[in-house]
């Protein structure tokens, strides 16, 4: 969305400047779904990535949304909280042309070819091919609404100006409007997120605007054309069930698409990948662990399905394995004799179960044993990437160290040096580091982490016991 105060990139200087200079240069009026869909057949042709940065929906969503936009149909889609259904509208944005000539001055971004009010008609008018032409980037052209139970006619569709009244014009002038953010999002795409949660009256007056294509305020209805795309979003349960998107609204829409998560686990590592911001090192195998916890949360039966888990759930668990990784490094730099690289560890994303459990619904008979149900989801994500990683693998040699009483202590203040050390040189653990794709030189603390794994992976076999101090730290030791 363009934020309030962003500033329009300045357009290219050959760019034509007045309404003869647009029409010598062969320039054609279109209308907003027309330039969507020459652009977007365009990107087709040469191959070029139609929505970059759109994760998991190549085989499903987006060729319903092309043949959506190919149609011209507005459309909605319907899907569960964290689906990418905001950010995947956002990228509609990008098959405008870069730029687009506009009346200079005009708040409904009117064509110079196409003018819509009195005041623009009779500026071309006046002006003819000397008319000076402005230039809109895409960036500019995209409007975005979050629907709430208080939003108002005024805010997405305009009302009168009591000042412009004051100075003499009369209701029968467009002029005594201070348009809505709809109307100032004319030719460019318009979305409305959550639509339900607009009054039944809003709804209404979004119809008119759309459908009628004129606009009522306070008994004044004014004929406006607008040009635009509507894009809105909503929860299925809410679009179905609770009745309510009034009905003409939802005959308005072209085109009713579910959104869905990641359908595979690949799917789910890319977008982690794609969209964590992680300020430490997370190794693949613990990235995959919280993308298998994230979807064992979503198909659990004691977390509501009908709110979803958010693809953010498994991003900001990355987040906070790395932010925990960068505390160990932190607090360990002052008694370290090296400095200690912050890498991830299994260890770390037990954190993740409180930190995390507010961004979940769970059943009302889960309450009070959240942080317990998410525990147990963790430690079963764990278990099954040990096995997805490391089977067949021979780690008796862990066992070996512990099996005459020995024990081995990790935790989150456990530098990696202190944990190589209580290990030394174990059979197999070239082919383990190996096996988790840490290379064949991995640093202290990336073998580290392979240890730590494999050790916390022995104990959910039940081949290795497992003890929690008091202070917090983890020794691993006996039976399971």
């Amino acid at each position: 969305m363009t934020a309030p105060n962003q500033v329009s990139p300045v357009p290219p200087a050959e760019l034509p400047a007045t309404l003869g200079a647009l029409r010598t240069s062969g320039h054609h009026y279109r209308t907003v779904k027309q330039e969507i869909r020459d652009n977007l057949l365009a990107r087709m042709r040469s191959g070029e990535e139609r929505f970059p940065g759109i994760v998991g929906y190549e085989d499903t969503v987006l060729p319903e949304v092309e043949r959506a936009l190919l149609a011209g149909h507005d459309m909605v889609l319907l899907g569960e909280r964290g689906q990418g259904k905001t950010r995947l509208i956002r990228s509609l944005g990008a098959l405008l042309d870069e730029w687009t000539p506009v009346i200079p001055g005009s708040v409904l971004n009117e064509h110079p070819m196409h003018p819509l009010t009195p005041a623009s008609r009779a500026l071309v008018a006046e002006h003819g091919d000397e008319l000076p032409v402005g230039w809109l980037h895409r960036s500019m052209r995209y409007g975005e609404k979050l629907a709430t139970p208080d939003t108002s006619v005024g805010d997405l569709i305009g009302d009168v100006d009591p000042i412009r009244l004051a100075q003499g014009r009369t209701l029968g002038d467009p002029e005594t409007i201070h348009f809505g953010l709809v109307p100032r999002t004319n030719r460019g795409v318009f979305a409305v997120n959550e639509l339900p949660d607009l009054a039944e009256r809003i709804q209404v007056a979004l119809l008119n605007v759309l459908e009628e294509r004129d606009i009522q305020v306070r008994g004044y209805q004014l004929r406006l054309p607008l040009d635009l795309l509507l894009v809105a979003s909503a929860n299925p349960e809410d679009y179905t069930n609770r009745g309510r998107i009034i009905t003409p609204l939802k005959d308005r829409f072209g085109a009713e698409i579910r959104t869905h998560y990641p359908v595979d686990l690949d799917l789910e590592l890319a977008l982690i990948r794609q969209e964590a911001d992680l300020v430490a090192a997370v190794p693949e195998h613990v990235l995959e662990v919280l993308a298998r916890f994230a979807r064992a949360v979503r198909e659990s039966p004691s977390v509501d399905p009908r709110s979803g888990v958010s693809a953010r759930f498994a991003i900001a668990a990355a987040e906070t394995v790395a932010a925990a990784a960068l505390r160990r490094a932190g607090l360990l730099a002052a008694s370290a004799e090296r400095a200690e690289a912050p890498v991830a560890r299994v260890g770390d994303a037990v954190s993740v179960t409180s930190t995390l459990r507010g961004k979940v619904e769970f059943e009302s008979g889960e309450e009070g044993r959240e942080i317990e149900v998410l525990a147990h989801l963790l430690r079963t994500a764990t278990a099954e990437t040990f096995r997805a990683r490391l089977a067949g693998l021979d780690l008796s040699g862990f066992t070996a160290l512990v099996a005459e009483g020995g024990e081995i202590e990790t935790g989150e203040l456990v530098s990696a040096a202190e944990l190589l050390g209580q290990v030394g040189t174990v059979p197999g653990l070239a082919k383990l580091l190996d096996r988790l794709g840490l290379g064949d030189a991995p640093t202290p603390e990336e073998a580290a982490a392979g240890v730590e794994f494999a050790l916390e992976g022995l104990h959910l076999t039940r081949r290795l016991g497992k003890d929690v101090t008091e202070s917090g730290r983890t020794v691993y030791g006996g039976r399971g």
